[in-house]
């Protein structure tokens, strides 16, 4: 199993998700450029309206990719599949499973991430939820989601200032837009677009926001 780790003050690591439609074969050489290019904490396996065969699937392909590189191999809502696939842990939204059931479901030793918007509450219940982390946002327009509340970076300042439980900042994060978040204290930064859409690959998107993290600290 790959554990899911914080940078620590001053870290800000990057925050994989995968596209919602994806073939897994051809898309595991383009995972494996983007983890071999710079620092990433972890991998979510985001799929839309599929079959458990398909999660499945993708699961067997991806999986030994990504934790082959000591990257966390999570999965958006499914904790049903998590121990029985070997995969490292659960992302849940507040719309998806109760995080409580989520813990049942994947036992006490592997991560739970808990989606808590931009609502204060929300975060502190899913500590006592038993969350690992909890996720903040969305912070910018996203291409893939609907943005209709945009959510003010204080609140990540306010919880690294508050809380020990790491953050992650979500929503539209590019490497243009993102010191603001790292600068008030964000533990990850999930990415979709700016690094599977990036005009020059998936390496050089990780390599960018990178660099970004970097000079943002």
């Amino acid at each position: 199993m790959a554990a899911m780790e914080a940078g620590g003050p001053p870290g800000c690591r990057v925050y994989l998700i995968t596209p919602p439609t994806l073939e897994p074969v051809a898309f595991a050489d383009r995972l494996a450029a983007a983890l071999d290019a710079g620092d990433v904490a972890a991998v979510q396996l985001r799929l839309k309206d599929v079959s458990d065969d398909v999660w499945r699937r993708a699961i067997d392909v991806l999986r030994p990719v990504t934790q082959a590189r000591g990257v966390a191999f999570l999965l958006n809502d499914r904790a049903d599949l998590v121990r029985a696939s070997g995969s490292d842990g659960v992302h849940v939204g507040q719309e998806d499973m109760p995080a409580r059931e989520a813990r049942r479901l994947i036992g006490p030793d592997l991560t739970l991430g808990v989606t808590c918007k931009g609502s204060r509450d929300l975060a502190m219940q899913a500590g006592e939820d038993g969350a690992d982390y909890v996720a903040f946002g969305a912070f910018f327009p996203s291409t893939t989601k609907d943005v209709t509340n945009q959510v003010d970076p204080e609140i990540l300042r306010w919880w690294s200032e508050l809380m020990e439980l790491p953050s992650c900042a979500i929503g539209g994060i590019t490497p243009e837009n993102c010191a603001p978040l790292v600068q008030a204290g964000t533990d990850f930064l999930a990415v979709v677009g700016c690094v599977w859409n990036h005009p020059d690959g998936p390496a050089a998107g990780v390599k960018a926001l990178n660099a970004a993290i970097a000079a943002a600290r």
